[in-house]
């Protein structure tokens, strides 16, 4: 063995020694501070929403650790009844469920026919919808607004719905066609000799197996309908707007009232977060499912 091997294999233990310690350990209690320091904000906005509003203005979130008194619930009490707060978690509740269940089964059932079934232009219709998934929101907001206009679903709630749907469908197909795509076909077959037409097999084979992919597009769909403002500015009723309307409408017709936008900031942020926690296992899975695929 000469010594040049000698040396890369020195080095090569190194990396493994270093690569092995940054394995247990360290890499964990790294994430554990990297998670702490990625919730911060989030709990700085619990805490302000729990204070006085008048001990916000003076000082730091942090001063409730040597004062707990300072927490109260008032302030979730006047949110309660502020109708304007609880009309608008409702109105977004009413947009987001559609919308997100919409895409979901109609970009499932579309997958499953880009990925398994065979008709005139498959594969260039396949490729228009890709295309359509570089094709920005902004574009489409003037041209959409004014056929909403003419079909009177203008500053709806059926309207936002639609104008969400149809731009979440193009990456859901995307999404679950290549996931579909990658079942093995003897099972497929072997479910048809079984006499299983195509909807039982999608229904009993195909949907369970893409559970993991389904239930992250839906994650992706709810949180991307729950947190817009463009579209919900735009396209939804003044007089009922969503909760993001609704703070933004708070912001300017009162300022600085932390008393309202701190709570209301604080629920319409838990709501998607209670979301992906209920999915996060089935989330996890399709993540990692498309990463080894």
């Amino acid at each position: 063995m000469t010594s040049a091997d000698t040396v890369v294999r020195t080095k090569r233990s190194l990396i493994g020694r270093i690569a092995e310690r940054a394995g247990g350990g360290v890499v964990q209690v790294a994430l554990v501070l990297i998670g702490l320091f990625w919730l911060m904000p989030t709990a700085g906005l619990l805490i302000s929403s729990l204070r006085d509003p008048s001990q916000v203005d003076i000082s730091g979130w942090w001063k409730v650790f040597s004062d707990p008194s300072q927490l109260t619930f008032d302030a979730y009490d006047k949110l309660l009844s502020n109708q304007l707060i609880t009309d608008s978690l409702w109105t977004t509740l009413a947009i987001t469920v559609p919308a997100t269940l919409l895409v979901v089964i109609i970009g499932a059932l579309a997958g499953y026919a880009f990925a398994w079934m065979d008709f005139p232009g498959r594969d260039w219709w396949f490729l228009i919808v890709v295309s359509l998934l570089v094709v920005p929101v902004q574009v489409a907001l003037i041209p959409v607004a004014k056929l909403f206009g003419e079909i009177g679903i203008f500053q709806t709630t059926t309207g936002v719905v639609l104008f969400h749907t149809a731009f979440g469908l193009p990456f859901a197909i995307f999404l679950l066609r290549n996931f579909f795509a990658e079942i093995p076909r003897e099972l497929l077959e072997a479910a048809r000799l079984d006499g299983a037409g195509e909807l039982r097999l999608f229904f009993r084979v195909v949907m369970p197996l893409g559970a993991p992919a389904i239930a992250s597009l839906g994650i992706f769909q709810f949180l991307w309908v729950w947190n817009d403002m463009l579209v919900a500015l735009i396209f939804a009723d003044s007089g009922n707007p969503p909760i993001t309307v609704a703070l933004q409408q708070q912001v300017r017709q009162f300022g600085n009232n932390i008393d309202i936008l701190g709570p209301g900031a604080f629920v319409s942020m838990v709501i998607p977060l209670a979301v992906f926690f209920a999915f996060q296992r089935q989330f996890v899975a399709g993540v990692m499912a498309g990463a080894v695929k």
